[in-house]
């Protein structure tokens, strides 16, 4: 029998992407999500289900499941909707995930938990690249919420036996290399919004130019979704520890370079570029080493900035006729 994997946010950007990696290699693929299957999705999943997973009909739902490994996607991810609603935040990934741990632990289920962490717990480095042993400072509640999260696992994991690893995206962005899968509409990460100012001509809005970076604007480590969809699949095998680790290309790009980018490869433009002040929570630069994991299971990113704007490029202009 294949192994099985229920994904929580399995219906969304990274998770979506998780489910197809897992599918294609050979996985009995569970998902748990309060939003509708895509259409694109469904070949990927053997059974979806559409309601929160800490209810207790959703905990009920993943006990019968009895899944080897959960791949923990769900939750709340901005850090400026944070700042105005830390509550929410709170609730979402800290309150309703210790719900779910909680009920494991009582039905004595021992699944391998593998949590969607975030660059959001270091805040703003002392040091670049970061490592995983690093200050955690962060600085908004929904990089609080994730570290919340780091300790509640950790913990956990001391008491009561838990099994988990803890992943650290640091930008996650792109869309799968086959055309299959990408974000909705909206996205908030800059590459998915000069993409969609780019292809609607509207005018795109740069937040912070004078920061403390070469170019003023600020500098981030991108990673490729298809990348950490394969990360979350190899933290799935026995040899990778307990523990926390980063993941990320350590090949930083400004958001200059990044518009630059996104120009070329589209061979258009916005309508305009508007300048704005710097976002609260917006740390200048954030460049991880993901030396760690790449030695605990010989995981290595196949795609770079320049791959992750030709896909995400492909899925924004696909013909969806």
């Amino acid at each position: 029998m294949s192994k099985r994997v229920l994904i929580t946010g399995g219906g969304g950007y990274i998770g979506g992407q998780t489910a197809i990696e897992f599918k294609e290699n050979g996985w009995y693929v569970a998902v748990i999500d309060r939003n509708p299957c895509s259409d694109q999705l469904k070949p990927f999943i053997d059974t979806y289900h559409e309601t929160g997973f800490s209810s207790q009909y959703g905990l009920s739902l993943i006990q019968r499941e009895n899944p080897d490994v959960v791949v923990h996607c769900a939750g709340s991810s901005l850090v400026g909707p944070s700042i105005k609603d830390p509550s929410s935040y709170y609730d979402n990934n800290f309150i309703a995930t210790k719900r779910m741990l909680d009920h494991f632990m009582r039905f004595k289920m021992h699944p391998r938990i593998i949590f969607s962490s975030s660059a959001a717990v270091y805040g703003e480095p002392v040091v670049v690249p970061l490592k995983e042993e690093d200050p955690k400072v962060p600085l908004s509640p929904y990089g609080i919420s994730k570290l919340m999260v780091e300790q509640l696992l950790e913990t956990y994991g001391i008491a009561y036996d838990l099994d988990y690893v803890g992943l650290r995206y640091f930008n996650a962005a792109g869309a799968d290399p086959q055309g299959r899968h990408g974000q909705v509409k909206g996205a908030t990460h800059i590459i998915a919004r000069v993409m969609e100012s780019i292809k609607d001509n509207k005018i795109f809005t740069l937040f912070g130019n004078n920061l403390n970076t070469d170019d003023g604007t600020c500098v981030r480590d991108y990673i490729h979704v298809a990348d950490i969809a394969r990360a979350h699949r190899m933290a799935a095998e026995p040899r990778v520890s307990n523990g926390f680790y980063n993941l990320s290309t350590g090949l930083p790009a400004s958001n200059l370079e990044i518009i630059t980018k996104c120009c070329e490869i589209s061979n258009s433009k916005p309508q305009a570029v508007v300048e704005e002040s710097r976002r609260p929570g917006d740390p200048d630069i954030l460049i991880a080493s993901a030396d760690k994991f790449k030695s605990a299971c010989n995981w290595q990113p196949l795609y770079h900035v320049d791959d992750i704007i030709e896909h995400a490029w492909k899925w924004y202009t696909r013909d969806v006729t």
